[in-house]
């Protein structure tokens, strides 16, 4: 399914009123806000990303329709860490054990970037907990997974200078040049507060370059999954949606032309829609 992208309209909801709550989640605490009504749709980020990353239009968007959960992965802004090694398998569990603190016993889970490769664990490890997966701007990781140019990398986890500088920094590899020539990224992103400290950040990296990955054991994904990629992603080559959607049995795949790794802040009321419909139609799919 190929989407055409509309314009940017204007967005009233502030998810910074809503208060931070934190609960114990094994050795560490877990900082997290919910929103919303109906069924629970949780949210995990992406490399070194914080609660107050999120574009606030598509949240609003969500939040509409679903009891959404965003949280701070372990060592991440609000969250807490602890000395045990950084894994991707040990954030699936977090989320498991968040979703336990919550009283969630099954959720539609949304997975961006990295936090794509955590949904994915936690599907396998856990498949009566998920009723369907979002799959965005992410990959299956190992050998078979295409990844970004040295380049692209070195800007991503240069965390050197201000913030406006790293701000900078990476809004050259969010966003596509062309779409960067004619709009002002900081129109479309969201304010941002909270910090992390540089260790976790390196060691969040060390959990992505470990991950051995799901491709061998992606046809073992049980529920419906919606994989959505950019055309001109950067960050995560968009061949990786392909590798997702062939794999997993029931699957949809959303490409957005001229989408970059940032495509929820380019073109929110587009990928909302995309997420929404598919969100409506996946509690119809049967249980396998």
């Amino acid at each position: 399914m190929l989407l055409d992208c509309p314009t940017k309209s204007a967005n009233h909801f502030d998810p910074e009123t809503i208060p931070v709550e934190k609960v114990l989640i094994d050795d560490t605490s877990i900082a997290y806000k919910v929103f919303g009504d109906g069924d629970p749709l949780l949210m995990i980020n992406g490399f070194s990303s914080t609660m107050d990353t999120w574009n606030p239009p598509m949240l609003d968007l969500l939040s509409q329709s679903y009891r959404v959960v965003i949280f701070d992965s372990r060592g991440m802004g609000h969250s807490g860490s602890s000395e045990k090694p950084y894994s991707i398998p040990l954030f699936a569990n977090d989320t498991a054990n968040l979703m336990d603190q919550l009283g969630i016993s099954r959720a539609h889970l949304f997975g961006y970037s990295l936090g794509g490769m955590v949904a994915q664990d936690l599907a396998l490890s856990f498949p009566e907990r998920i009723r369907s997966l979002v799959l965005v701007s992410t990959d299956c990781g190992g050998s078979h997974a295409e990844r970004m140019s040295a380049g692209v990398w070195e800007t991503l986890s240069d965390k050197s200078g201000d913030l406006l500088s790293q701000a900078e920094r990476m809004f050259s590899v969010l966003f596509p040049s062309g779409w960067l020539a004619e709009h002002d990224p900081w129109d479309y992103c969201p304010e941002i507060h909270e910090t992390t400290p540089v260790e976790h950040i390196v060691r969040q990296s060390e959990a992505f370059f470990a991950w051995q990955g799901t491709y061998d054991r992606l046809p073992d994904i049980q529920c419906p999954a919606l994989v959505i990629t950019g055309t001109d992603d950067v960050i995560i080559p968009p061949g990786n949606a392909f590798i997702l959607a062939g794999r997993i049995p029931a699957s949809w795949l959303v490409q957005i032309p001229g989408g970059g790794h940032g495509i929820a802040y380019q073109f929110p009321e587009l990928f909302s829609k995309a997420v929404l419909m598919f969100l409506g139609l996946a509690v119809l799919f049967p249980r396998s």
